[in-house]
């Protein structure tokens, strides 16, 4: 996917103690805790574990030993700039232990809550502007009619919910993914965030993808001004759910080991997309789980609950793309339908487009085009279930014909006999079993 600069605007590096906003007993614990687990002794190291800025980094080193749980070890460190070595004292080390049973959590320091909810505005999926040209661009694997164009550019570009409907096998799904593309830029994603002294974990290495980052160069005359590195700048997330999706997975996750939270699925997918795939196949109706999204697709905001079941708002800025074979008002009240923005149907091709997916397909699978086959197929075949084209049919046909010609022994082609025995394993014959 060719990237597009990014014009969000990164999160500033705090310059000092008091521009972090979180509890400075936390601070000092996470700083102990990292200490011990990583085993890490100097500045620089401790501030890239903790992912603070050497100058943040040191405020607090000098907090601990105060406190008389951290020392110098009395020794320069000659590979790395001649840096002071620190460790923890026997009060240090178990005030660490102390706190590593209250909360396992160590490592990159929280984003406060509310400190967060201002970058999602500055990287607000609503910001972006996506024109014709990006949409065609992203989509231009795909052969749609022009009218649905039309109405996919608004829905995306208004950053609000879209419901996509129609027979299944016509590309719901890559429509879906084609919506990302044409997305195209960044957002800086948390490691974690905090909140009521909890710790959430919100960057997910297998929903985000992290974009490499130029370093800075320590011989340049100006360095380049670096964002704050409690954040990984990623791609626009995108989390795709299907028939596995419950109720539950849109919860904070509780770790009673660790005694940390983990993000749910929306909160990982914030400045980006949630795609519920083949809505009706989950186990919970498709009502329920739409009254779920009720209140974030209207007010720009969830509710989520700590174990303790303290409620608290975090912000909703998500493109939630629903996607289903059944009609809406099969699933669907009018409430429901009324909360979300945009309805799509997704219909079959036309003959005409059909012909040019099929002709597609097997110029890119290498395959040769036969004007008796295409003719065999078109009057012979599709009027046995009234014309009905789908999108997935030209690529299961192809693939079918390959299979058979390299089962046979010969070279990949086209006939009428072999669309006969490829149509035979597009469609099961409804008859009684015997069993």
């Amino acid at each position: 996917m060719n990237m597009q600069t990014s014009h969000v605007t990164a999160p500033p590096a705090p310059k000092g103690m008091e521009q972090m906003q979180l509890p400075s007993v936390m601070m000092r614990d996470i700083l102990l805790k990292t200490i011990f687990r990583k085993n890490v002794d100097m500045v620089s190291e401790i501030a890239e574990a903790i992912c603070l800025p050497m100058s943040v980094t040191q405020e607090l080193v000098d907090i601990a030993r105060e406190q008389k749980l951290l020392e110098a070890t009395g020794t320069l460190n000659a590979n790395s700039g001649n840096e002071m070595g620190y460790q923890l004292t026997d009060a240090g080390k178990a005030r660490a232990l102390d706190a590593l049973t209250q909360s396992e959590y160590f490592g990159a320091m929280p984003v406060p809550l509310d400190v967060y909810r201002e970058q999602v505005k500055r990287q607000s999926i609503r910001n972006i502007q996506v024109n014709r040209k990006q949409l065609t661009n992203a989509m231009g694997h795909l052969v749609l009619p022009d009218s649905l164009l039309d109405h996919l550019g608004p829905a995306v570009s208004a950053g609000r919910s879209i419901l996509m409907y129609g027979p299944p096998g016509n590309g719901k799904s890559s429509i879906s993914n084609g919506i990302r593309d044409a997305l195209g830029d960044q957002v800086y994603v948390p490691r974690a965030i905090e909140y009521a002294g909890q710790v959430i974990t919100v960057y997910d290495p297998i929903v985000h993808t992290a974009v490499e980052q130029v370093q800075d160069d320590p011989n340049a005359l100006r360095r380049t001004r670096r964002f704050d590195s409690r954040y990984v700048c990623c791609e626009r997330p995108t989390v795709v759910t299907g028939g596995e999706l419950t109720l539950s997975m849109l919860d904070l996750v509780y770790n009673p080991t660790a005694r940390t939270y983990q993000a749910p699925l929306q909160l990982k997918a914030t400045g980006g997309i949630f795609i519920v795939d083949d809505l009706g196949r989950q186990a919970e109706p498709p009502q329920a789980l739409i009254n779920r999204w009720i209140v974030p697709l209207e007010e720009s905001k969830d509710i989520l609950a700590l174990q303790s079941g303290e409620k608290f708002e975090v912000p909703f800025d998500t493109l939630v793309i629903f996607s289903t074979n059944y009609h809406p008002n099969e699933i669907f009240d009018q409430a429901a339908l009324r909360r979300i923005f945009f309805k799509i149907k997704i219909d079959g091709p036309s003959q005409e487009n059909f012909l040019k997916i099929f002709a597609l397909v097997a110029r890119k699978k290498g395959m040769a085009l036969d004007e008796a086959t295409l003719v065999h197929l078109l009057k012979n075949k599709y009027p046995t279930i009234e014309n009905t084209y789908a999108n997935y049919q030209p690529v299961f046909l192809i693939d079918q014909m390959i299979a058979i010609c390299e089962f046979e022994g010969i070279p990949n082609q086209m006939s009428p006999d072999l669309i006969d025995r490829a149509w035979a394993n597009m469609f099961v014959d409804d008859e009684v079993i015997v069993r």
